[in-house]
């Protein structure tokens, strides 16, 4: 009887603390959003938001442009005896770019910032959180969330979707490279269905997808640097904590956008719902 009343109020005292984490984040994060609608003139500066928008996107060039390229290289690769058995290797390319631009371009750009910049950030705003120079911004009336945390968070919503354009353009290339130059599809076929494939929608989709990406890293990353405690330890912990909730929220983000946006195609174009249904 004691056992089961500890666990209960074990389970009790993680879900205070739980519900306590999502009300200081959700306070954080509208603080956040509302200065940078409401007050955008107290952070649009190009001394705070220039340094910013460098590190997050031409900084994160390469690590995305790698990332992107062997995805889609490896997707020719792996893909190509299913279409080979079915004789539709051709197709290969159209295939290939519709999941890329629509769902794994999108969340890989946003899962290599996330650990890049991501845990950078907690950790930058982690070591002025612990040797408080976040307190002393504040003795001298200046706040932190408007200098430091705004900047950050509006530099990862603009540079997300470029991200996310020039990863989709790399593994697009890449699966090229792989499909054309080692399996023997012509250029002329891959490039074909891969417009036939393709609609504008599709990286449209990817694209409104990387913005929500790009708002949850920049908030999360934020907040967990400004609320790390214990030292040394406490902005690594920060840190790691920063990446694994970016990664799972990223996630999360993508299966309610991929049902939402899927939704809002049907509703868009009733004459693809019929030719579903029927």
């Amino acid at each position: 009887m004691q056992r089961s009343s500890q666990a209960l109020a074990q389970v009790g005292l993680s879900t205070m603390l739980t519900l306590d984490g999502l009300g200081r984040f959700s306070s954080f994060a509208l603080n956040a959003l509302r200065i940078a609608v409401v007050d955008p003139k107290s952070w649009i500066r190009w001394r705070q938001l220039g340094p910013q928008l460098y590190s997050v996107g031409a900084a994160s060039v390469l690590v995305v442009a790698i990332t992107g390229a062997f995805i889609g290289m490896i997707l020719a690769l792996e893909g190509y005896e299913q279409f080979a058995a079915l004789g539709q290797e051709q197709q290969m390319g159209g295939v290939i770019n519709s999941a890329v631009t629509k769902q794994i371009g999108p969340v890989l750009a946003a899962v290599m910032l996330a650990g890049r910049v991501g845990g950078s950030l907690a950790a930058e705003l982690g070591s002025m959180r612990v040797t408080e120079q976040l307190d002393a911004m504040r003795a001298m009336a200046a706040d932190p969330v408007r200098t430091l945390v705004v900047p950050r968070v509006v530099a990862c919503v603009l540079m997300t979707p470029l991200l996310t354009i020039y990863s989709d353009i790399v593994g697009s290339l890449g699966a090229w490279l792989i499909v054309t130059g080692y399996h023997g599809v012509t250029n002329t076929d891959y490039w074909h269905f891969t417009a036939q494939f393709v609609s504008a929608w599709d990286p449209a989709t990817g694209v409104a997808k990387s913005v929500f990406f790009g708002l949850a890293i920049g908030l999360i990353s934020c907040y967990k640097g400004f609320h790390c405690a214990g030292g040394a330890s406490g902005v690594g912990r920060a840190a790691t904590e920063s990446f694994v909730a970016s990664f799972l929220t990223i996630i999360m983000i993508n299966l309610v956008l991929a049902q939402f946006m899927g939704s809002l195609q049907s509703w868009l174009d009733p004459a693809s719902m019929k030719t579903l249904v029927s």
